[in-house]
């Protein structure tokens, strides 16, 4: 009896040791939790590839970033999707309206959204253009790009943890969430798709207190 007793004493506590190092001390228990931890505890540097959109001029996805010297939020998308990319339309189109009723208080945030494509074959800039114009985007706010070269893409795609597989119809399974960048092209936090007030003051906040 008492035998049993210690032999489940040890395996539960086998199991909280091995449940405590799997989610950072119960701090996640999913593998999204845990990127998310991750990015928070380790900023990740954009990688360098090359971009182009409507309006566009930046050589590279971290020039794009440092643009302004603020913060941005950025989303991917492709301009085909009919499911999570319109719930992540509404959600830029709100915080655009945040960012536009910031400056009219006359306390610009300084934060910009981008929405970048990883179906890059197809969102040629002008059909970026036209979702933008869609979607009401201020170009002023709202940016859209690609990166047209596919290894690039892939590239970007794994240093930044987001999951694309296609579904073998043309269209994409993948995840969405909303990614804060610094001026240094660094992303620097990842917050669900519910967490648009979350990641706006957060933005706002890496706005006010960049160097």
């Amino acid at each position: 009896m008492l035998r049993t007793a210690v032999l489940s004493l040890l395996l539960a506590l086998c199991g909280w040791a091995a449940a405590n190092w799997l989610t950072h001390g119960f701090q996640v228990w999913t593998d999204e939790g845990a990127r998310r931890l991750e990015v928070a505890l380790h900023p990740v540097d954009a990688p360098r590839v090359a971009v182009d959109g409507p309006g566009v001029a930046a050589p590279d996805l971290p020039a794009l970033l440092a643009q302004d010297g603020g913060a941005t939020i950025a989303d991917f998308i492709y301009t085909r999707c009919q499911t999570v990319c319109l719930s992540l339309g509404s959600t830029f189109q709100q915080l655009q309206a945040a960012l536009q009723a910031d400056a009219e208080a006359g306390h610009p945030a300084n934060v910009r959204l981008l929405s970048i494509s990883f179906d890059g074959a197809h969102d040629h800039p002008a059909v970026l253009l036209a979702y933008a114009r869609g979607l009401h985007a201020d170009p002023a706010l709202w940016r859209f790009a690609r990166v047209p070269d596919a290894a690039q893409q892939q590239a970007l795609l794994r240093r930044l943890g987001v999951v694309v597989v296609p579904n073998g119809r043309g269209d994409y399974e993948h995840n969405a969430a909303l990614l804060v960048f610094d001026a240094r092209g660094r992303m620097v936090r990842v917050f669900d798709i519910t967490e648009q007030q979350l990641a706006l003051d957060y933005a706002r906040h890496l706005a006010r207190n960049a160097p």
